[in-house]
């Protein structure tokens, strides 16, 4: 017979002790260090996914040299960390990864919900399984994955199937995101499944949806917001960031989230165990925090904000956009990608093929 051992509550309370002390111990150190702080801060991000004047603002009123390096995906970001690379002290990790790398213990506590300016963040934005109480990460920005399209070449676009259809009726005119969770995910909506199953004859049918349409596709890949915008793409398979350059040309460009539903994502803002800059670290979450600092960030990256008072400061073509921050209705439909544990390997398969047959 197995048994489990489950700490008593004296454990327990003791361990809640000793997390509220620790959380006190860094609470003190940052009201120290926010007077005159210097030094470093390495940051681990996303390409284009932070204000530039949000880094300046930092770096000069704490008087920390910011530098910061970029990844495409999780998976390449995840595989850099666990290969021994190291320097960095905050990364960006989608909610599933931030589960994953905790997990695995690549993170360590930032107290981030004793710190000030946590009330102003959303308690729906805190979706980390392994971090409910967001004593790890600090919610970053979250969004719809839809359809960047310009409006010479498709003057409305509303759904998955009438993106496939203009692919099938002008071949190598579209493009979907070179990424497995994501693309496998439009598959998995359009034959009826959850983007995180892990029935292997779901997968397969999602694999077997995306390679029915595979011939029409002109690329797997992410750097498409010149093309959308010169013509020589119609449509893209992207990010609601895109909404910033729409915004910039409406009459020329839109952005939707279908109508059969989309994926969404959330990011992180995580600090490494292997962090050698650590009281910046929990230095720059606090300021990520400020509403001001927030909306500037929002207002660049035109995401869903996860801080309740920054939403306050943003334009009125923001705070009203149906893809920045779509109805309930249309936010019923989206889902968020979990931590497919073993499961992942037949996603990581069914992609190999995708990209390779």
């Amino acid at each position: 017979m197995n048994f489990t051992l489950k700490p008593t509550k004296g454990k327990e309370m003791k361990n809640q002790q000793k997390s509220k002390l620790a959380g006190a111990a860094t609470m003190l150190a940052l009201s120290a260090s926010m007077a005159s702080a210097e030094g470093n801060l390495s940051l681990y991000n996303w390409g284009e996914y932070i204000n530039p004047q949000v880094i300046e603002k930092f770096s000069a009123e704490f008087d920390v040299e910011v530098t910061l390096d970029t990844y495409s995906t999780n998976e390449e970001m995840l595989a850099r960390l666990q290969a021994g690379a190291t320097g960095y002290d905050l990364v960006w990790p989608s909610v599933h990864m931030h589960d994953i790398m905790q997990k695995t213990g690549l993170l360590q506590p930032a107290y981030v919900n004793q710190m000030p300016g946590f009330e102003n963040i959303d308690p729906g934005a805190i979706r980390s399984i392994e971090d409910p109480t967001a004593e790890y990460c600090l919610p970053y920005a979250w969004g719809a994955v839809g359809i960047f399209y310009n409006k010479e070449l498709i003057p409305e676009l509303t759904s998955w199937e009438q993106f496939f259809e203009y692919a099938r009726e002008n071949p190598g005119r579209v493009t979907m995101l070179d990424d497995l969770r994501e693309t496998i995910g439009v598959g998995l909506i359009m034959t009826g499944s959850s983007v995180n199953t892990g029935d292997p004859d779901e997968i397969a049918a999602a694999e077997a949806y995306i390679m029915e349409q595979k011939p029409n596709i002109g690329a797997f890949r992410y750097d498409v917001i010149p093309l959308v915008t010169s013509g020589d793409m119609a449509a893209s398979h992207w990010y609601v960031g895109a909404v910033l350059n729409v915004n910039q040309n409406p009459d020329l460009l839109g952005f939707v989230v279908p109508e059969e539903g989309a994926t969404m994502y959330q990011e992180d803002i995580c600090l490494l165990a292997s962090a050698e800059n650590s009281d910046n670290a929990k230095l720059f979450m606090q300021f990520m925090m400020r509403p001001d600092i927030s909306a500037m960030n929002t207002e660049r990256l035109t995401n869903g904000s996860v801080n309740t008072a920054a939403i306050e400061l943003l334009p009125e073509e923001l705070k009203g956009h149906p893809a920045v921050n779509p109805t309930a209705e249309v936010r019923a439909t989206l889902q968020i990608f979990d931590d497919l544990g073993k499961a992942l390997r037949l996603y990581t398969r069914a992609w190999d093929r995708i990209k390779t047959n």
